[in-house]
């Protein structure tokens, strides 16, 4: 099967492309290098011995993604392709609305006109807002903190009127949850452009000496310690669901959502103290104000996913500050630039 990855070199989606090829599936990736750079395809190649097509486009250009479609046969989608941080979106929610919205309808546009009827969506669990108790179930109310949130919950929107109105279309939401981690051979993990705006490159990249100190955003929310409470999933967890669901429910008609995590949550400084054993030293930080958009806790039940799709996470806490770890330091820079 010829799988079209949009955001295929980014950090979800080149390790759901080394799953796919391991699966003996075909990713063909399109990317616009926005926010990831074009030498993940030799780590990709080194993994998993083939290196995907690549295609630098912009998942807004119609044309470039219909061609890629009818050329290749493409048989479903994984659509990854987006901004993805908070605190960011609160800055430049029209960019966000641009990239995230629009671009998932220009998609859709270019399968409908190409004939390819199957997409897994990468949503996030930003659309259950500020949840009235965890853990959160797939039938919880919905609703956004920040304009990133409710990208993802208008997109969401968006392709449940269109399944609707097309029922022999698949289409399946991911509500992520955090990923973190790193492949484990360290060839591949999480490189940001600039300064990361997820908690845990930040704290990979103090650990490596790149910044001098994590912040902390809030010590006064209702949690154990204070800090913010979240379901950090490993990514390679995370790539395993992308395959769980596109063999389980892609070929089935209709439209299926399903959280991704582990049903466990761990508070900031958890974070940061697991991370302190993995590399061996301490993790500077310091507390500040809450962002403006985030929450206190929130944690998956991934029992349906685990019902419908046989997949659940595996992967424990130490393996997932380890792997990010054995990324960090084997790559302190990140990837380079070619």
């Amino acid at each position: 099967m010829n799988v079209l990855v949009t955001g295929g070199t980014g950090y979800i989606g080149s390790h759901t492309c080394i799953q796919l090829i391991e699966a003996g599936l075909t990713p063909i990736i399109i990317d616009n290098l926005y926010n990831s750079k074009q030498s993940v395809l030799s780590r990709i190649e080194q993994v998993s011995g083939t290196r995907p097509l690549f295609i630098q486009a912009d998942v807004r250009d119609k044309d470039a993604l219909k061609k890629v479609m009818l050329e290749h046969q493409i048989e479903a989608v994984i659509h990854f392709a987006g901004l993805k941080a908070v605190g960011e979106s609160v800055e430049k929610p029209l960019e966000y609305y641009d990239n995230n919205v629009n671009g998932t309808l220009v998609l859709i546009d270019a399968m409908r006109e190409s004939g390819v009827k199957r997409l897994i969506f990468s949503s996030s669990a930003t659309v259950y807002g500020d949840p009235a108790s965890v853990p959160i179930t797939e039938d919880f109310p919905t609703s956004a903190t920040n304009p990133y949130g409710r990208s993802k919950l208008i997109v969401e929107e968006c392709l449940t009127d269109f399944q609707h109105a097309n029922p022999d279309w698949s289409i399946t939401l991911l509500r992520y949850f955090n990923p973190v981690g790193s492949h484990p051979s360290g060839m591949l993990g999480e490189d940001p452009q600039g300064i990361p705006n997820n908690l845990m490159p930040f704290v990979a990249q103090v650990a490596v000496g790149r910044r001098e100190f994590v912040s902390v955003f809030g010590n006064d929310y209702p949690t154990k310690d204070g800090t913010g409470v979240r379901d950090y999933i490993h990514v390679m967890d995370l790539a395993d669901g992308h395959l769980a669901a596109l063999k389980h429910v892609g070929p089935k008609a209709g439209l299926h959502i399903y959280n991704l995590g582990t049903g466990n949550g761990y508070s900031v400084l958890d974070m940061i103290q697991a991370f302190e054993k993995a590399c061996g030293k301490p993790i500077p930080h310091q507390f500040a104000p809450r962002r403006s958009g985030d929450i206190a806790e929130c944690w998956a039940d991934p029992s349906k996913a685990q019902q419908d799709l046989h997949w659940q996470a595996t992967r424990n806490l130490e393996e997932m500050t380890a792997d990010g770890w054995r990324w960090q330091s084997a790559n302190p820079q990140g990837y380079p630039d070619t």
